[in-house]
């Protein structure tokens, strides 16, 4: 059962994201939506899906108006991908031992990065890590598993008090 939350967006498997009567389209994993996520299979997680807090590039714009804590990242700052590592599915600081994710990236796709709760509480190992929501690349390309939506459509996301989505199974 989907979120009755004002402030829980909707995501459908088509790539569309809904929130009090606006709707936003949404690039979604190449893997497609599944209920039973793993490490690796490029897919979106279906259910809910509660925004941690996000980051941005203060180098490359302005904080993002949010509903949940917002900070900037750091050329240092990475998230970790190994499940076989202790930091597994967690923010770390780089140079770092285990696989992982740079937050500072070089593409613009992690300008602005809201940290989805998915497999944080508690992290089981293998379950999946690094499902963010975050910008598009062009053409709505197929994501990691993350949500991704075109920069001012997410700033307006963000702005409308967005606090979570629900990842509707196909």
């Amino acid at each position: 059962m989907a979120s009755t939350d004002p402030n829980t967006a909707l995501v459908f498997p088509d790539g569309r994201l809904t929130l009090r009567g606006t709707t936003w389209r949404c690039a979604l994993g190449k893997g497609g939506v599944r209920a039973h996520k793993e490490e690796g299979d490029g897919a979106t997680p279906a259910g809910p899906l509660p925004l941690r807090r996000v980051l941005y590039r203060a180098d490359r714009g302005a904080p993002p108006r949010c509903a949940v804590p917002v900070e900037p990242v750091a050329p240092e700052d990475g998230w970790c991908d190994d499940s076989s590592h202790p930091a597994y599915n967690t923010r770390i600081r780089l140079p770092h031992d285990a696989r992982h994710e740079e937050l500072w990236r070089q593409d613009s796709l992690y300008d602005i990065v809201g940290v989805l709760g998915w497999n944080d509480a508690p992290v089981v190992r293998g379950r999946g890590s690094a499902i963010f929501l975050h910008l598009a690349r062009p053409g709505y390309a197929p994501t990691e598993g993350c949500i991704a939506l075109e920069a001012g459509d997410l700033r307006a996301l963000l702005a409308a008090g967005v606090t979570g989505f629900h990842v509707l199974a196909p």
